[in-house]
């Protein structure tokens, strides 16, 4: 088992050497979550310890489109520089489905001047990260991660449908928590535990979620950084397996008509380096002033922030009442209706699930965006609502129904830009405004069906 908080360069190279690797897959997050990249040969891997990628491959849409002009261009440079990207050791892990012994590593983005890339994921938790860091505070995060088992789908313009499984027969009903229902699937979750185990991720529990086909990995308690890497290999861990298995695994939030969304619910709290003490409770096991304002953080700016928590148009259909997903900012203790939970929990594990965050979200930014608001409300030691002690869905909606709406509040919010960079909100806000462009051009069935001869 790696160390990965302390792997050298050296301890790669002998890393590599004892798996016989003969290629590397030199991975760099973008924005929407894509594996962006390079495939070199060892030697020159190890020779460059690096390579270089234009600015604009981690700043385009989920279309790979881009703006032509306007403020993003305030960031990105018209002429199409190059960015340095340098291998994180820490990251290294085996390819399992690769036919020759191949390795991947993730990378980090750098200037020219040897400065991290404000807008790339990566450097976006970093920065966030950093000023928890600096208060002497680790911030502690675990993920609850859902998504679909669809069948091969090769025509967008034919609706996804389950899988069939060990059976011969596809679900037809609401399978929550079912264990003959996973069971249907064991030759693909058997891949898929065996590829993570080979990869050292840290996965935990599989159950069979509400939705039809639908279902949720959760993760153990890890650094956030570590933790975005292990989702964004995960997801193509997943997706690689159901492709050998001759079906589709999709973190889409909404995916098909009249099942629930899928949701990436993320437990966090904070720990005091020097005392080891959770700060969100008192001496006493009460919850701490810190754990109010987290809290208080998290309902002020969550709003602001749901064009990162939900960043596509698809996002905002999961975000409906009575579909086990929040509506609003609503908080309380052990009640799965609220958008902000506090589960119960020992004082010494009392934490926050931010359940507004999609399946869809790229796990870095929405890390970076849910800390920042926590550490916001900390900072300027906002008080929380009063709790919520029923039914949260009989409350009014408090998010933005639409990604037009979500953008709009994003780029009004300061205090967000001041923690996450500027460049990151200008560069990220364009491109979502050209992906919803992009989805205006298109005219769905619903459409056709009651506008075509209705008006």
């Amino acid at each position: 088992m790696v160390v990965r908080e302390q792997f050298t360069f050296s301890e790669l190279e002998n890393w590599l050497n004892q798996r016989r690797v003969t290629e590397i897959e030199c991975l760099v997050p973008d924005l929407t979550g894509v594996a962006r990249g390079k495939i070199l040969p060892r030697e020159k891997f190890t020779e460059d310890r690096g390579m270089r990628l234009p600015e604009v491959v981690v700043a385009m849409g989920v279309t790979g489109e881009f703006p032509e002009e306007g403020p993003y261009y305030d960031v990105i440079t018209p002429t199409d520089r190059d960015m340095h990207l340098r291998p994180d050791p820490s990251t290294v892990r085996i390819v399992p489905w690769a036919v020759d012994p191949t390795a991947q590593v993730i990378h980090d983005c750098y200037d020219r001047d040897g400065v991290l890339v404000p807008y790339a994921p990566r450097s976006v938790l970093r920065r966030v990260c950093g000023l928890f860091e600096d208060r002497g505070w680790n911030p502690v995060v675990a993920p609850e991660l859902e998504f679909y088992l669809v069948a091969r789908n090769t025509d967008p313009d034919v609706p996804l449908k389950p899988p069939v499984g060990r059976s011969g027969r596809s679900e037809t009903s609401r399978q929550a928590y079912s264990i003959d229902a996973v069971n249907e699937f064991d030759p693909l979750f058997e891949d898929v535990y065996d590829y993570c185990e080979k990869m050292e991720l840290n996965v935990d529990t599989l159950i069979h979620e509400v939705g039809a086909g639908q279902m949720e990995i959760n993760f153990f308690h890890a650094h956030p950084l570590g933790f975005a890497d292990e989702v964004f290999l995960f997801k193509r861990t997943v997706r690689e397996a159901a492709l050998r298995h001759d079906m589709f695994a999709t973190f889409m939030a909404k995916p098909i008509a009249g099942e629930p969304g899928s949701a990436m619910h993320v437990h966090q709290s904070v720990v005091d380096k020097a005392t080891g003490r959770n700060i969100f409770s008192n001496e006493d096991g009460t919850p701490s002033k810190e754990f109010y304002w987290y809290v208080g953080g998290l309902q002020r700016y969550i709003p602001a922030a749901m064009a990162l928590f939900a960043p596509y148009v698809n996002s905002y259909r999961r975000l409906a009442r009575f579909t086990a997903a929040p509506i609003n900012i609503q908080w309380g203790t052990d009640n799965r209706t609220v958008g902000i939970r506090s589960p119960v929990a020992s004082p010494t594990a009392r934490r926050i699930e931010n359940r507004v965050i999609g399946a869809d979200a790229n796990p870095y930014v929405a890390l970076a965006a849910t800390l920042a608001c926590g550490w916001l409300g900390i900072q300027k030691r906002i008080e929380p609502m009063p709790e919520c002690k029923g039914d949260a869905y009989l409350g009014d909606y408090q998010l933005p129904r639409s990604l037009g709406e979500a953008l709009q509040a994003l780029r009004e919010e300061t205090d967000l830009a001041d923690v996450l960079g500027k460049e990151f909100i200008t560069v990220y806000t364009e491109i979502k405004e050209v992906e919803y462009a992009e989805f205006m051009k298109v005219i769905s069935p619903w459409e056709r069906e009651h506008l075509l001869l209705h008006v």
